[in-house]
């Protein structure tokens, strides 16, 4: 028999803040439901078992385990609320829409489970007196956790509490990011970085990790390949080992790493060898973890992408770049003479058997870390060469050689100088509000910083390049976005956008809509009165005089080439660039007033 219940009804609403977290449905492990990857930022659960050990609350575990991570409350009472689940949720209802079928309780649990529910909160009152039988043993079979609500916990208190613990969680996740961090800081500055940096970052995420080079010659080598190591050889220190094979050098030019640490090769992902890992730490996942992560590696140092992330095995795989291209991080030599426009990068491999909140984050700190490690010291004997010519008095054409270059401005507040070897550069100057690069290299994003770049330019060009990468800059700041190129073509990307509407708005401020219209009509239809007012649905004299007022106003002939020209120009700017003219466009029902 229905019972009374002094909480209020909830609308079919999440309550409290949205939930950051997964937005796929979820994957259930045994007996715990855990929701799918999420794009962007990571999340920061709550374990249920918490939940349930907060004593104010009341709450009853009725059936599934207690192991599951909730990522936001929902509350529904819809029969099946799986359209508006991101998965991940705690899921509050009174059971208003179930009655006493078991099939239905089935039912309703099984869309849960495949919505991604992390788990079902049932309120016991005001529809139900107790959580009926066919919904317990629907949420047993289906492995999902399911607790009982009391009477007298309003639903709210429950998504209080959630957020309570997700507020708290989340301030141990940035205190243990900045640990990690300023520990990673400090293994970078040992003499043996990239060991020091890996065994930190194997530590702090309980699992594996790895620097892969590409294959090619080594400095002090002889560019002879390797001979391949059988899977699953391993050397000490949780290295894969093989023969005649060298290890990574620091900034310094000597090899880092223990005396006597092997290195690794045999890298063959798809049937084909790619590079080798010259540093590793940590616990050595199994072979099948390995070749996944070399997968992941590959297509990485391929420059498809800039990160990758599987799970395999019940580990957590992810690779990151260490660099661009042929830029920072790269050991092939054809990738720093600008041969090597597709040239694999350096990548860090990490393989790991859970993954927590902040992993990310630690991960790309030492990505970061291990970019300036790895990346090979410039000679700048290219560059000192060209600069010789260029103060002998050679031409600029002269002084670099064949070739189109691009030039990057970029706003940020990292280390220039890092920021050029990233972009593989020896040719920056950071004088100035912004700093300017001139690299052969394609240009990718790079963290903390913001990028406008020109499009490529031989050296007679490289003048204009440079205004083109001011005002992509300029457009990359505006849409806040990490990288922008040159577009603009024609006398339009000649301009900036910002100054072209500027001056449009101050030549044309003396004309109204109407006027604006026709006087462009007028010049799109190249003077002709009969064309433009057939255009604009107008008679022709009415367009004779919105012409003769317009150029009256401007104080402009318009029987000037020039004139004509700029003021064109201004009114494409001022409509949009493109833009065109429609059929009585302007004007109403064929109104001849100025």
């Amino acid at each position: 028999m229905p019972s009374t219940d002094p909480r209020p009804r909830l609308p079919e609403t999440a309550t409290g803040p949205p939930p950051a977290g997964p937005a796929t449905a979820g994957h259930r492990t045994g007996d715990e439901v855990r929701p799918g990857p999420g794009p962007g930022a990571e999340a920061t659960p709550v374990a249920l078992a918490a939940l349930l050990g907060d004593q104010g609350l009341g709450l009853r575990h009725v059936a599934g385990g207690t192991g599951a991570e909730v990522y936001g409350v929902h509350a529904s009472e819809m029969a099946d609320p799986s359209p508006y689940l991101l998965g991940g949720e705690l899921l509050l209802t009174a059971g208003q829409e179930l009655g006493p079928d078991p099939g239905a309780h089935a039912g309703y649990v099984a869309r849960l489970a495949a919505a991604g529910v992390a788990a079902l909160g049932f309120g016991v009152a005001p529809v139900h007196e107790v959580v009926p039988e066919g919904l317990v043993r629907a949420c047993a079979a289906q492995g999902l956790p399911l607790v009982e609500v009391p009477a007298g916990t309003p639903f709210t208190a429950v998504a209080r509490a959630v957020w309570r613990l997700m507020a708290e969680a989340r301030t141990r996740e940035l205190r243990r990011v900045t640990e990690a961090q300023q520990a990673l800081a400090s293994a970078a500055a040992r003499p043996d970085p990239v060991p020091s940096v890996l065994r930190r970052l194997s530590a702090t995420l309980d699992g594996w990790s790895a620097v892969y080079l590409p294959e090619g010659p080594q400095p002090g080598g002889t560019g002879a390949p390797e001979p391949p190591v059988a899977p699953g050889t391993r050397g000490g220190a949780g290295v894969p080992s093989g023969p005649g094979l060298s290890a990574l050098p620091d900034a310094s030019g000597t090899t880092g790493g223990p005396a006597g640490a092997p290195a690794a090769s045999g890298f063959r992902p798809g049937g084909g060898r790619y590079g080798r890992a010259v540093h590793a730490a940590g616990n050595v996942p199994g072979d099948e973890v390995v070749a996944a992560l070399e997968v992941l590696v590959a297509r990485v140092a391929s420059g498809a992408v800039a990160t990758a992330g599987e799970t395999v095995a019940g580990a957590h795989l992810a690779a990151y770049a260490l660099g661009s291209p042929g830029g920072a991080g790269s050991a092939a030599p054809e990738a720093r003479t600008g041969r090597g426009a597709g040239a694999p990068r350096a990548v860090l491999g990490i393989a790991s058997p859970r993954r927590r909140a902040g992993d990310r984050t630690v991960a790309g700190v030492a990505a970061v870390l291990l970019t300036l490690l790895t990346a090979r010291p410039a000679t700048g004997g290219t560059e000192a060469a060209a600069l010789v010519r260029l103060l002998l008095g050679a031409s600029a054409a002269d002084a670099l050689g064949p070739g189109t270059r691009t030039v990057v401005h970029a706003r940020g507040g990292g280390d220039p100088a890092a920021l050029a070897g990233a972009l593989g550069t020896a040719l920056y100057a950071a004088d100035g509000p912004y700093v300017r690069l001139l690299t052969d290299q394609p240009p990718a994003p790079q963290p903390g910083w913001r990028l406008g770049v020109s499009a490529p330019a031989g050296p007679d060009g490289l003048a204009v390049a440079d205004a083109q990468a001011a005002r992509a800059l300029e457009r990359a700041e505006s849409a806040r976005t990490p990288l922008a190129r040159h577009t603009d073509t024609g006398l339009a990307g000649l301009v900036g956008a910002a100054e072209a509407r500027a001056h449009a708005e101050a030549l044309l401020g003396p004309l109204g809509p109407a006027l604006r219209d026709t006087l462009r009509g007028w010049l799109a239809h190249h003077g002709s009165w009969d064309r433009t007012a057939a255009a604009l649905g107008v008679h022709r004299n009415t367009v004779r005089q919105r012409v003769a007022r317009a150029a009256a106003l401007l104080g402009r002939d318009l029987d000037d080439a020039d004139t004509r020209m700029e003021l064109w120009f201004a009114l494409r700017t001022a409509s949009g660039v493109g833009g065109h003219l429609e059929p009585g466009a302007g004007d109403v029902g064929g109104v001849t007033g100025p």
